[in-house]
């Protein structure tokens, strides 16, 4: 699978747990002013929002997130580059 979590010349990465039909999105984004910013969006609409200012601190958080989804019965990732 092409999508990492380590910036990619300014771009934002976007990848997609499935369980039972609904849907989690994890993104990270590259800030324009500096960092990073990891949002998960549940489901119901929730959203955790964390920052970074280390490539390596956000591709561990992030690791971790899916590493969680994966052991409650999501499947995935699925997503890409944009």
């Amino acid at each position: 699978m092409g999508p990492t979590s380590q910036r990619r010349n300014g771009s934002n990465v976007f990848r997609w747990f499935e369980r039972q039909g609904t849907y989690t999105r994890c993104e990270v984004l590259d800030l324009p002013a500096g960092g990073y910013e990891l949002r998960v969006v549940h489901p119901d609409g929730t959203e955790l929002v964390e920052h970074f200012e280390r490539a390596d601190d956000v591709a561990d958080r992030q690791r971790a997130i899916e590493a969680d989804l994966k052991s409650t019965g999501w499947t995935g990732p699925h997503g890409w580059v944009l």
